[in-house]
């Protein structure tokens, strides 16, 4: 497995934000819609698992593999870009402005909702038989989840926010290390190992991911959960973004930036200072014992 080291790492990630920057329209929102929709059918086949089989670890542990299939294949989540975009901007590579932030953020945000809405839509019609009977229990579970991440939060106030708040800050810091680990390793087996773990704890920990949200909470309403639109925006999806965001820059971009692309090459070592010799050839200043030692055996002959 070839091991890309740090700094090397921190360059390749830089030059990946600045080519997403200046990637088209058409192409951003192409694979933002299919790396919402490959993400999110993956937290599909892991709430299946996890009610199926009544073991959510295995859920988790599974879960990774539509965050692998969308990163070999080049498609774009908001929690990736929220890290890569920004470095190129803190590099001052030439032509990346703010806007061009933004810009990116945006359309990723936009294809990427519109990936995860169209698989929602897909499961409702595969877990109620076209909206024919009601959900099965993989259906009622996603519905469980919508009003528990949304209203449960709601009953705590201030503190549930903080918490939803955290959850997605932890998130994202998980998130962001698997598209940075995806960098890590030259070939398909260290990319796919190196990816794996992160995106796994971020799982099975309940953290919140904006994306995988934009699949959840739809499909919740879609089936009949007991939450409203505003209830997913205002206590979820926009907090879980700002909080992804967060998370992204201060806990993977920045420290990775600091350290690795612009921390000054070391100093070189300062040559040893010669000692002073006097008319006698004795270095001067130093003790006597150490001039007999360094002074040659014919000295004084």
């Amino acid at each position: 497995m070839s091991y890309v080291p740090p700094v090397e790492l921190v360059t390749r990630m830089i030059d990946a934000g600045e080519s997403k920057i200046f990637l088209s329209t058409r192409d951003t929102i192409v694979r933002s819609i299919m790396g919402g929709a490959t993400l999110t059918i993956a937290a599909a086949f892991a709430v299946t698992v996890s009610v199926t089989t009544g073991m959510p670890l295995l859920g988790a542990v599974l879960f990774p593999v539509g965050f692998i299939m969308l990163y070999l294949l080049g498609y774009d989540l908001l929690t990736g870009v929220f890290v890569l975009a920004p470095l190129a901007w803190l590099d001052k590579r030439p032509g990346v402005t703010l806007g061009g932030v933004l810009r990116n953020w945006g359309l990723v945000f936009l294809g990427n909702f519109i990936g995860a809405f169209t698989i929602a839509v897909l499961m409702a019609i595969v877990v109620t038989y076209g909206f024919s009977t009601p959900p099965n229990e993989v259906g009622e579970a996603i519905g469980h989840i919508g009003e528990g991440r949304t209203v449960g939060y709601a009953e705590h106030g201030l503190a549930g926010m903080l918490t939803l708040f955290v959850r997605a800050v932890l998130c994202n810091w998980m998130v962001s290390t698997g598209v940075t680990l995806a960098m890590v390793s030259k070939d398909v087996t260290g990319k796919i190992l190196a990816m794996w773990m992160p995106i796994m704890l971020f799982f099975f920990m309940g953290f919140e991911h904006s994306i995988v949200n934009m699949f959840l909470f739809p499909s919740g309403l879609l089936l009949g959960a007991d939450f409203t639109i505003m209830d997913y925006l205002i206590w979820n999806e926009i907090p879980t973004v700002l909080g992804n965001l967060v998370g992204g820059l201060v806990f993977v971009a920045l420290p990775l930036y600091t350290t690795y692309a612009r921390t000054k090459a070391p100093r070189a070592s300062t040559p040893r200072r010669q000692p002073r010799r006097g008319k006698s050839g004795i270095a001067a200043g130093m003790p006597v014992d150490d001039q007999t030692q360094q002074t040659p055996a014919t000295a004084g002959v």
